[in-house]
């Protein structure tokens, strides 16, 4: 009997055991399926996250938002998240089915921050990284969009003096990068590096991201010196099965404000000038008002797993000189389709632009403001009408009628750009994803040049010329990458970055000008211009290939969303850099902290102080330079004969010595930040200081032909220059940003923001490399008539780039003559320089009921301007009665200036600047109808007003000099304000928006 007990326990414990086991291995193979709902709509959410807490264990719902994961033994937790919605916890208990509704995350949807290669949210930034969002941006007629960043973002300046709707804006972000490489931020559109502006409709722009330190733009590598600007296009995503349609037009005034005071026809008669006879107002025969229109379009929505935008862009800005315009349209294509549950998506982005622009010569502004006022437009006499073709001329130096130096002088050009993009990313976990993307720029430009045989200033002497030049780039891109992010403790979040790119850039272009016309033809018929050889006749064309070939990687940590530290490293190789320096290593690093999660900061409820280090690089302006490159020379007649032709060939010329240890441009930067935000966020903020040293820039140096190469050893100097990596220089600044969020005023809500950026200005800090180089560099001479030999900018090792050197003006004799503190260029004295101390933006948005106002406020201080108008036109000596004189606060009266124009102190102005830039007014109507989203009227205006005591057309900060040298020095004689530039205007524009569902 005590053996079957003893049996029978045996028995019963061995069956517990069993059920034991069946019952946890039950446990650990059990499933839960469930459903993933927007909280708002009840629309599944295909493409979310789950996640068994505290593992890498996880999938993604399907297109009906669905669900269905494995769970283990001490699972307990379901972590649910999408982008653009908070994240839930679910406990799983009993369950075998869970249904989940997120809820939208509208504050992180405006805390995120686009860098490079993905985004971040704003608390674990810990690098000088500004977004700005389509409600900063500015208003009116935008054609260009760094417009909608004009004085948005404390140290990036863009600048465009004048008013011209064809000329481009000189962006910099902190000051001079380079001498002659790209001095302007690189652009990144969509993921696509390099692209250009025109690329992009300022009205399909959903962001704007700006990498400013180095630490943010080192994973660009080598083409992040001059910073870097992330462009994000829309990409509207509406529910299922629902469009919305939107239209944005206007119309939009320009008038010439701020025009130069000059003598009037009985003054300039009285003062001694020729008398012709007539009154003629010159600025108001060459300008008028300019009327122009926009016109946006786009439609957007979504159908299954599959979004898209698609847009229309028309833009017909004309100029305020008849002969002035610029036609642009552009259309845009955004799909985004997701398959296999949402695991991998496709991304395709297209973008084609037309632009058509006509030109006049801007030294017809000069003439207009200087010409003989008493001097008719036309006349009948036998040599006008023969010569001229009617128009008034007299053979006097530099005096040309600017009506007809408008009419019979003409410019065009047809630009087309298509940037294509193609991504592929794949999930090969959920915390795994691999990306590829392919992307195709193209820029085609044809133009033309028409010099008519009438006109007296070129096509007279030459019997009529025309030219033709085309210009083609092709940029080819393909990148990869890899993303990883784990936890690898409940503290520590990690998130990793790998990938490779290759670039491929070719540029061709071909320029045939000839000359001698029986009749006016123009471009498009160069066959008929009788003679193309000599003056102004030209045959070139040319071709050039590089590939720049990157590795890149990062490392983000997150610990317990207090400390938050970057790591990043760009390896690249140049195929444009000598033998011995074709790659390139940009390292770079940053932390920050929230001391908020620290300590008790009190007011503050933000406060992240931050510290990053970076090194980037800058790509030289043309691929061949290390390489001693041979071009054309003069023709060659063997034997002397001119009447026997196959014996002439071109000769061929060296254009440099080769340079095998010519290398990057390099740019290693300091910042320390903070972050903060006071009482709840009421107010938020910035500050930066920063300290960059730029090192080893690009210079064409002069050397003895002969001497032995020093960059290829046992060779020796064939041509008179050699490319180097010569200057050293030094910047640094301070940035502060504060923006008030929705102040209350009454029923006003008041949004209030400030930047302004104090500037620590460059210091050259060596011109020299080895035996070669300069003690100082001279450059930008007024010009003619008198002043081509003399330099007005000195830059000096030791100084600060861009100083202005003369003579010091001290008085006036009795008779008007100038009394000049020395004659002797060595002995010129310090008088200014040109670049800003500080620059500065307000901004003000003010909402009442349906009404918003909003104007902007900005402006520079602490630069100097030459006044060339001055420097030129107000002396009265018999030798300037050619001209009108102008007539400024700052011109002598009592007595007159008797002098010729000589270059001195007195042309230096200070040329700080209050500007109202922009200014809008508008109503937002309620609507009833369910096809009607939104109806909205607005007014806008432009340049409304400047508070300044610059005397010139235009006090705003000149970056670059165009006449200065070849086009690779134009950074090193900023502050001059030339003869011709285009008149500033003022923008009136009337719009409607309307949404349409």
């Amino acid at each position: 009997m005590r053996n079957y007990l003893q049996k029978l326990k045996s028995f019963l414990l061995l069956m517990t055991l069993l059920v034991g086991i069946s019952t946890a291995v039950n446990a650990q193979n059990r499933s839960v399926t469930g459903t993933v709902l927007d909280a708002s709509f009840g629309d599944p959410v295909p493409g979310a996250t789950v996640l068994v807490k505290g593992t890498t264990r996880g999938v993604a719902t399907d297109l009906d938002g669905k669900f269905s994961i494995e769970l283990q033994a001490g699972d307990q937790i379901l972590v649910i998240s999408f982008v653009g919605y908070l994240t839930q916890e679910i406990e799983i208990g009993n369950q075998s089915t869970i249904t989940v509704n997120l809820e939208e995350d509208i504050q992180s949807l405006q805390e995120a921050v686009v860098i490079g290669y993905g985004s971040q949210d704003k608390k674990e930034i810990t690098s000088a990284v500004v977004g700005v969002k389509p409600e900063d941006f500015n208003r009116g007629n935008v054609s260009n969009p760094a417009q909608l960043l004009q004085g948005k973002v404390a140290g990036l300046s863009i600048t465009r003096p004048g008013g011209n709707p064809n000329s481009g804006f000189n962006v910099r972000l902190r000051g001079l990068s380079t001498f002659g490489a790209n001095s302007s931020p690189l652009i990144v559109l969509d993921g696509v590096i390099g692209a250009s502006l025109e690329n992009v409709d300022p009205n399909d722009i959903q962001s704007i991201d700006v990498l400013k330190d180095g630490s943010a733009a080192a994973i660009y590598g080598a083409r992040g010196s001059s910073g870097v600007i992330l462009i994000t296009t829309t990409k509207k995503s509406s529910k299922d099965g629902r469009a919305s349609v939107s239209i944005n037009a206007f119309g939009t005034m320009d008038q010439a404000t701020n025009l130069i005071p000059i003598l009037s026809a009985e003054e300039f008669v009285e003062r001694g000038g020729t008398d012709f006879g007539s009154n003629t107002d010159w600025r108001n025969e060459l300008i008028d008002d300019a009327f122009s229109y926009t016109t946006n379009a786009s439609v957007s929505g979504g159908f299954n797993n599959t979004n898209y935008m698609a847009s229309v862009n028309y833009r017909d800005n004309q100029g305020i000189v008849n002969g002035v315009s610029n036609k642009r349209l552009n259309t845009r294509l955004n799909l985004q389709q997701g398959v296999l549950d949402n695991k991998l998506r496709f991304n395709v982005n297209l973008s084609f632009t037309n632009v058509d622009s006509e030109s006049i010569n801007d030294a017809a502004f000069r003439y207009a403001t200087l010409y003989n006022p008493t001097a008719p437009v036309f006349e009948n006499s036998e040599d006008a009408v023969n010569r001229f073709d009617g128009y008034f001329q007299r053979d006097l130096f530099d005096f040309y009628n600017p009506v007809a130096l408008a009419n019979q002088q003409q410019f065009i050009g047809e630009t087309k750009t298509a940037l294509t993009s193609y991504r592929a990313e794949y999930d090969i976990l959920p915390n795994l994803t691999v990306s590829a993307q392919y992307s195709q720029d193209r820029r085609n430009t044809l133009s033309g040049a028409f010099w008519s045989q009438y006109d007296f200033q070129v096509g007279l002497g030459a019997g009529g010329s025309a030219q033709r030049n085309t210009f083609d780039r092709s940029q080819k891109i393909f990148e990869s990458t890899i993303r990883y992010e784990v936890d690898l403790s409940p503290s520590l979040n990690l998130t990793l970055l790998g990938g490779g790119a290759t670039q491929t850039t070719k540029n061709q272009g071909f320029n045939a000008r000839v000359r001698q016309y029986l009749f006016d033809l123009g471009w498009n018929n160069l066959g008929a211009g009788s003679i193309r050889l000599g003056n102004n006749t030209d045959v070139s064309s040319f071709a050039n290939e590089d590939k720049l070939n990157s590795l890149f990687g990062r490392a983000n940590f997150n610990y317990n969303n207090t400390y938050f530290f970057s790591a990043s490293v760009r390896a690249e190789t140049y195929s444009g850099f000598g033998d011995n320096n074709q790659t390139g290593i940009f390292p770079a690093f940053s932390a920050g902290a929230d001391f908020n999660q620290i300590f008790d900061m009190g007011i503050f409820s933000q406060f992240k102080p931050r510290v990053s280090y970076g090194i980037t690089g800058n790509l030289p302006p043309s691929p061949t330079l290390a390489l001693g490159a041979y071009g054309n020379g003069n023709r060659i007649d063997l034997d002397g004969d001119p009447l026997t032709t196959n014996d002439v060939y071109v000769g061929i010329v060296q254009n440099s010595n080769p340079n095998k240890d010519l290398k990057w441009e390099t740019k290693s930067e300091i910042n320390f930040g903070i972050d903060f935000g006071l009482f709840n966020d009421k107010f938020t903020g910035s500050m930066d200081y920063y300290v960059r040293n730029i090192s080893d820039l690009l210079f064409n140096v002069p050397v003895a032909t002969g001497a032995p190469n020093p960059f290829d050893p046992g060779r020796f100097n064939t041509a008179s220059s050699t490319w180097v990596n010569l200057a050293d220089l030094k910047a640094g600044g301070f940035e502060f940003a504060l923006a008030a969020n929705a102040i209350e005023l009454g029923p006003i809500n008041w949004s209030p923001s400030i930047n302004f950026t104090i500037y620590q200005k460059t210091t050259i800090e060596s011109l020299s490399a080895g035996d070669l180089g300069f003690e100082e560099l001279r450059f930008a001479p007024p010009g003619s008539p008198g002043q081509n030999n003399n330099p007005m900018i000195y830059n000096r090792v030791g100084q600060t780039l861009g100083d202005f050197y003369g003579p010091r003006l001290n008085g006036l004799t009795d008779g008007g003559e100038y009394i000049l503190s020395t004659t002797d260029p060595n002995e010129f004295e310090k008088l200014g320089n040109g670049l800003p101390k500080g620059e500065f933006g307000f901004a003000n948005n003010f909402v009442y009921g349906q009404w918003n106002l909003s104007f902007f406020l900005r402006g520079a201080w602490g630069h100097d301007l030459y006044n060339s108008y001055r420097g030129f036109y107000e002396n009265a000596d018999a030798g300037s009665n050619t001209w009108n004189s102008v007539v400024t606060d700052k011109t002598p009266t009592s007595p007159l200036v008797t002098s010729t124009p000589t270059f001195n102190s007195s042309y230096i102005e200070n040329a700080s600047f209050v500007r109202l830039d922009n200014m809008e007014l508008g109503y937002n109507f309620k609507t009833s109808s369910p096809n009607l989203n939104s109806f909205r009227v607005y007014f806008a205006a432009q340049n409304l007003f400047t508070i300044t005591n610059y005397t010139g057309v235009d006090p705003e900060v000149r970056i670059t000099d165009s006449e200065n040298g070849d086009g690779f020095t134009t950074s090193l004689s900023p502050g001059i304000e030339r003869r011709n530039t285009y008149f500033q205007t003022r923008s009136l524009t009337l719009g409607v928006t309307v949404n349409f569902k």
